[in-house]
């Protein structure tokens, strides 16, 4: 009895993790379209003091202005959201899987390489640059510099 409760929990943390509750009010809760995409009437139309348009032009432009940026708003992602949600989520699953089969074995691969390479190097480095830079150091070692100020 424990085990099939506990495997029902699990079947259900499992599902909950594809079918997650949406939030309907904040769609932006990580804040990504902050200010890319604000764009309000009086960002996009403004009249200097002095040259008014009737007051009726003005609030039925205003009006206009925002409706039809929502409805159409609506209509392009009511018609195109839920294609580009499928060929996004196409493109960062091929990206996840490019990085998880591909670009992580391949750096692993490389870094085991090196290492054996590296290995090598160290001993030929140690083998002949250590001797040749030591004698070097021991020629150097009994040079004396004198400064002399001449009048």
């Amino acid at each position: 009895m424990a085990e099939e409760h506990s495997g029902l929990e699990e079947r259900i943390i499992i599902k909950d993790q594809h079918t997650k509750e949406i939030d309907l009010v904040n769609r932006d809760p990580k804040h990504i379209n902050e200010d890319v995409v604000k764009v309000d009437f009086e960002d996009v139309i403004a009249e200097p003091v002095g040259t008014y348009s009737f007051d009726g032009v003005w609030k039925t432009s205003y009006t206009t202005f925002t409706v039809s940026k929502y409805w159409c708003y609506r209509l392009l992602s009511a018609v195109l959201g839920i294609p580009l949600a499928v060929i996004w989520g196409f493109l960062f699953a091929l990206i996840s899987f490019c990085h998880i089969w591909a670009v992580v074995p391949c750096i692993k691969s490389y870094l085991i390489e090196i290492q054996c390479v590296s290995r090598i190097y160290s001993l030929c480095i140690h083998t002949f640059c250590d001797p040749l830079f030591e004698a070097l150091a021991k020629i150097c070692s009994n040079v004396r510099v004198a400064v002399r100020k001449e009048i």
